[in-house]
């Protein structure tokens, strides 16, 4: 793929891999740094051109198509971000040529936007400049760490996207067994549990987008097995059988056991105590993750450690409280 040039204009010829993107996705991709609110701007304004005729931004590109792109110049605060993409350690769970997979740290959104100025998804591409395609397959909140699958092929991509919704959709052929690890407040008594409680969007009066309990919002289905309790907390294995936002947080905040140091959802001041004994972050952990591989069709299985601040963190509640159920930590 074409460099964008900062003094001269840059010819892209539109290959199998741009196939269907809307322009301002493609743009936004190869300009890196350039600030979105100019991408748009050099759109709408005819800068840039599509076999020489101007564009809307929702204009999608076909194979064969030359994409016009103007000088862009990249200022200092960009080149701040360009750098800190480069090093963001992103620690390889799995790689062949078709699929990337990633353990995501927490603290960093998987994509840039909405007040993030870079995500996983470009510093992998900051990382990885002689990548064609790389293509975000599934999202993590910003505060979640674990398994994260990138496309390296767009057939992969749509594969992946179909295994998803198939999951969504209740479907058991060729899905994706999502698993996470989940520190909650309270003593969980269940050994097992079926969460099946509908989550609607909605907006709060800032603007921040939020999810509750809703009879009139989508299905959502959530299988909670006990792993360990204390007298405060209680660790779970949460198993997503659909995959809507914020579900497993929503759920169990729902039910009154809220996700430890969940700045959202949890108990604001519990959190404030354990930020100070050390938690500074949410205890949810994207653990494992078996699915068919997109291509190739045999079994992945997947698995990404706790990482070292959770692992810490449970080895200080099991020093401390007493432990009544699961295997020792």
């Amino acid at each position: 793929m074409a460099q964008v040039g900062k003094n001269s204009v840059t010819q892209q010829l539109i290959g199998e891999n741009e196939h269907g993107q809307r322009v301002d996705n493609l743009l936004l991709k190869l300009c890196k740094g350039v600030p979105k609110s100019h991408v748009y701007s050099i759109v709408r304004s005819g800068q840039v051109r599509v076999n020489g005729r101007r564009v809307e931004v929702s204009h999608r590109l076909q194979s064969g198509d030359l994409l016009r792109i103007p000088p862009l110049r990249i200022g200092g605060t960009e080149e701040v971000v360009v750098a800190a993409e480069r090093r963001l350690h992103l620690p390889v769970v799995y790689e062949d040529e078709a699929l990337l997979v990633v353990d995501k740290p927490a603290g960093v959104a998987v994509h840039g936007g909405s007040g993030e100025s870079f995500g996983v998804i470009e510093a992998l591409r900051q990382q990885r400049p002689q990548a064609r395609f790389l293509e975000l397959a599934h999202r993590l909140d910003r505060e979640t760490s674990g398994i994260l699958l990138v496309g390296k092929k767009r057939s992969t991509l749509l594969a992946l996207h179909e295994m998803f919704r198939a999951g969504a959709a209740g479907s058991t052929a060729r899905v994706a067994d999502k698993r996470y690890l989940v520190l909650v407040t309270g003593r969980w008594m269940e050994p097992l549990r079926h969460v099946r409680l509908p989550l609607l969007k909605y907006l709060l009066v800032s603007g921040e987008r939020r999810v509750r309990v809703a009879e009139e919002g989508r299905a959502a289905h959530t299988v909670f097995r006990l792993l360990a309790r204390w007298q405060r907390f209680s660790l779970l294995e949460a198993e997503l059988r659909t995959g809507r936002t914020h579900q497993i947080r929503v759920h169990l905040a729902h039910l009154g056991h809220p996700v430890v140091g969940d700045e959202k959802y949890g108990d604001f001041a519990l959190n404030r105590v354990l930020a100070r004994e050390g938690l500074k972050r949410m205890f949810l952990h994207a653990s494992r993750m078996r699915l068919p591989h997109p291509l190739a069709g045999g079994e992945l299985q997947l698995e990404a450690a706790l990482p070292p601040a959770l692992a810490g963190f449970l080895q200080a509640v099991a020093a401390r409280e007493r432990q009544d159920h699961g295997e020792k930590i």
